[in-house]
């Protein structure tokens, strides 16, 4: 059976719109730095989850395809994480060279 609904009325803007604020660049670097340590810690994760899934199917508990994927996963996220690294270094070596 379907159940009717009864919204009640709107008024004006009821936090629909959120005001936006200003960041400063410290507030920022904080953010972006959170984000870069999010971003290992997810990364060595990955590791740790396949080291415990090779122990595991050395006991014959998990399948080598899962193994394999685990694997390939923390490959590509270290790949990955590296190339952003050198990204980053490449754009700060550019900054320095940069004369004002």
């Amino acid at each position: 059976m379907i159940q009717s609904m009864q919204l009640g009325p709107i008024t004006g803007s009821q936090s629909l719109i959120k005001p936006v604020t200003q960041a400063t660049p410290a507030e920022l670097t904080q953010s972006f730095g959170q984000y870069l340590q999010t971003a290992l810690e997810s990364v060595g994760n990955q590791e740790k989850k396949v080291h415990e899934l090779n122990d595991q199917y050395l006991l014959g508990k998990v399948d080598v395809t899962q193994v394999l994927i685990a694997s390939e996963q923390a490959h590509l996220s270290l790949q990955l994480t590296s190339q952003v690294r050198n990204k980053v270094v490449e754009a700060y070596q550019e900054m320095m060279r940069m004369q004002l």
